[in-house]
């Protein structure tokens, strides 16, 4: 009652008293340093002893450990994420701005903080182990590193009173099995809740704070950057601090032995924007990255094609208006608009483009190879000196781009193959057995040196320096390599003020769309079913997307479908009729 004081979060006065003594608002929940002050008359008569302490705080048990909890430790390995991006290049207001709040509102919806306790529960604070960096922020508006209170704060974590309270019922079973808190029961809860938080989920929930800022990283790059090891993602928990022990079914949770997938990250990426019940995002117009005209410049350039290729993808994207602000900008929870995949669309828009004027049925296209390079030939002859751009040569490039491809697709095989899973930190679950894990650590890297110098194996270079491109190409090269400054004069013909393809004919991948809410897939994609050229076209933007053929093919399927539209289903109606 003698403490009148406004909650610095609420701004209302209404408190209450914790196990340990301090003070927690009713209102918001939220705990302070402050505990109350104790009378004492048991040393000297008329004497008043005030004592002013932090509350209980974690407990440490023998070994050295703290009690920790599964989402504190996931909070840890959103924070290493988000400054690894920031590092990259990203706009640091992403991280206690946008990843912050997302995240923040994630804990409130599954009742894990942030929420409000069932009347007549005693109230429990958490909060997790000291952090090794201290960062001052708004209380109203906590950064990442105080959402969970990773370092002694005001802010203090609330869970829900039930959840705790169930915990500390089964504390006592469970800490065997593991080194946290609520192992167990995380796993045992998470079975009938759907967007339960998983490693990926991480993943997740960085793509859609880069979505939402409009970063130039698209959702492919973002994965690569994990593979790469730019951004933490296996092993992160080795970067745990040292209180923070990983046994049992935290393994389980955090410990990584697959390569993250496209699609898992993508869907759960928009199931998460619907469960946390997000407004629009920012628009994607012309000037942003996400843009198809911006994407298939950049892809065009990686591929090695021609530059005046994007004249074509832009009429292609304005045709069937696929650029449009409201069919890009994410709206969660709106079941009627699809969903964009921003870097497969941009391919297959480059897909689509190189049919309309190759066919790229495995004859066409080397017909029209063999007229421009007796056209280059010519040119070279009757001029020495001829400056003027070369014609595109499709079996040239076809030559050039698949050598690179098949250099750079081994080396990525065999990087993965070398991959070790094993985190390079050792795991000890106890201060008794510590020197002997360490002892053991240090006796298999020394016979792994031994046993390299033997057998003369190359030592594991550094990681590279992250980059946007995967595969290179200057201008500068002398042997022709390079044909983003060819022309395209040899396979185009000017009527009625345009330029069109001299290729009258189509051919359509499929003539009718499956559903894919049933199958997953617009259409099936079978190799043998397409041209060897086409294949080997959706083979090229898979290994720079890092995903299946069959995703692209079913964008170009879709955008087919969305060019064609009317003549499909003036023949779709003719054949009906026919069968009737």
């Amino acid at each position: 009652r003698d403490f009148n004081e406004r909650c610095a979060q609420c701004s209302e006065v209404n408190w209450g008293l914790t196990d340990g003594g301090g003070f927690y608002c009713k209102s918001c929940h939220n705990v302070t340093e402050r505990t109350r002050e104790v009378v004492n008359t048991d040393f000297v008569a008329n004497s008043r002893v005030q004592t002013i302490s932090k509350g209980l705080k974690k407990q440490e048990k023998n070994d050295g450990s703290c009690e920790w909890y599964i989402c504190e430790g996931f909070q840890l390995v959103l924070k290493k994420q988000v400054e690894a991006l920031e590092a990259l290049g990203v706009c640091p207001q992403m991280k206690d701005e946008i990843l912050c709040n997302f995240w923040r509102c994630y804990l409130q919806k599954t009742k894990q903080a942030y929420c409000k306790r069932p009347a007549g529960e005693t109230v429990k604070a958490l909060s997790v182990c000291e952090s090794s960096t201290d960062v001052d922020s708004d209380p109203e508006r906590p950064s990442l590193l105080h959402l969970l209170s990773l370092s002694e704060s005001e802010g203090d974590l609330q869970t829900d009173c039930s959840f705790a309270s169930s915990l500390s019922k089964v504390s006592e079973s469970t800490s065997v099995y593991s080194g946290s808190v609520d192992g167990s029961l995380y796993l045992m809860k998470s079975q009938k809740e759907k967007l339960r938080m998983t490693m990926p989920m991480t993943l997740s929930f960085c793509y859609m704070a880069l979505l939402w800022m409009r970063e130039p990283i698209t959702l492919s790059e973002l994965l690569r950057f994990v593979v790469e090891g730019h951004i933490p993602y296996f092993n992160v928990f080795q970067h745990f601090p040292e209180k923070m022990k990983l046994c049992g079914l935290d393994l389980k949770i955090f410990c990584v032995e697959s390569w993250p997938v496209y699609e898992e990250v993508f869907n759960k990426m928009h199931e998460l924007a619907a469960f946390l019940d997000l407004p629009r995002f920012p628009d994607i117009t012309e000037s942003c990255f996400l843009h198809p005209d911006m994407l298939c410049m950049k892809y065009l350039m990686e591929a090695n094609l021609p530059d005046e290729l994007h004249n074509w993808t832009c009429r292609v994207v304005k045709k069937i208006g696929i650029g449009e602000v409201d069919f890009l900008t994410l709206t969660p929870g709106n079941k009627s608009t699809r969903k964009v995949k921003y870097d497969v669309l941009a391919a297959a828009v480059i897909v689509v483009v190189l049919k309309l004027l190759f066919l790229l049925d495995d004859h066409y296209e080397w017909l029209l190879s063999e007229f421009a390079e007796e056209r280059n030939k010519n040119n070279t002859e009757v001029c020495t000196f001829y400056s003027g751009s070369p014609y595109f040569e499709f079996k040239k490039w076809y030559e050039v781009v698949k050598h690179s491809l098949d250099v750079e697709q081994k080396k990525l095989d065999e990087e993965k193959a070398k991959y070790l899973w094993r985190c390079e930190k050792p795991l000890f679950y106890s201060v008794k057995n510590k020197s002997k894990v360490l002892k053991r650590r240090q006796m298999v890297v020394n016979l792994q040196n031994q046993f390299g110098k033997l057998s003369d194996s190359v030592q594991r270079a550094e990681k590279p320096n992250p980059s946007s491109f995967q595969l290179s190409w200057s201008e500068e090269n002398t042997d022709g390599s390079c044909f983003h400054g060819h022309s395209l004069k040899g396979i185009l013909q000017e009527k009625c003020g345009f330029l069109r393809a001299m290729n009258p004919d189509y051919w359509l991948c499929t003539v009718k769309l499956c559903n894919e809410k049933l199958c997953g897939h617009l259409a099936h994609y079978r190799e043998v079913e397409f041209p060897q050229s086409y294949h080997f076209v959706l083979g090229l933007f898979s290994f720079l997307l890092r995903i299946q053929p069959s995703y692209i093919h079913d964008e170009v399927c879709m955008i087919e479908h969305k060019l064609f539209n009317k003549k499909l289903y003036t023949k779709l109606k003719y054949n009906t009729v026919l069968r009737k």
